[in-house]
């Protein structure tokens, strides 16, 4: 047998093995961040930019800060600002999804404890990869002061 009639079986190998690897999404967490509270205040937003290199659904959200954490949506219907839970948001393959104040954020409730400007929370983000399997990003997000943030610093995660 030829060296090269050898390549060819290799080749094949080695494309199928690539072929058979899970469609797993590599997010980045980029400026992640949480408003900070008043001492009787019971909810709070958590907001960061995602940038996912395949298509990808963030679906949950978990932080042991609060008792019920849940993705939203805030936008204007006719003349008045709603917000909603949403079952997943959407990061297609490239582009920047925005989590900001008036828009889609992680609404954290039934807080815990006051978050207090400079101290750090900790968030796990679940993802369903464009294959439908779920995978995990641990994230530690930074408390604000009560005003908030207009822009993110770059803090970035990756999963």
């Amino acid at each position: 047998m030829s060296q090269s009639s050898l390549w060819i079986p290799t080749l094949a190998l080695a494309s199928g093995i690539l072929l058979a690897a899970p469609s797993w999404a590599d997010v980045k967490v980029d400026g992640p961040w949480v408003r900070g509270t008043t001492a009787s205040q019971k909810t709070t937003g958590a907001f960061m930019t995602l940038i996912s290199s395949g298509d990808a659904a963030l679906v949950a959200a978990a932080s042991p800060a609060a008792g019920v954490v849940e993705i939203h949506e805030m936008r204007m219907d006719g003349s008045a600002m709603r917000m909603r839970q949403v079952d997943e948001l959407a990061l297609p393959a490239g582009k920047r999804v925005e989590l900001n104040p008036g828009g889609y954020h992680i609404m954290m409730m039934d807080l815990r404890q006051q978050m207090r400007a400079g101290t750090k929370v900790p968030l796990l983000l679940k993802i369903r990869n464009r294959d439908g399997t779920l995978s995990e990003i641990a994230v530690t997000a930074e408390v604000t002061s009560l005003a908030g943030r207009k822009s993110a610093p770059s803090n970035q995660h990756h999963h």
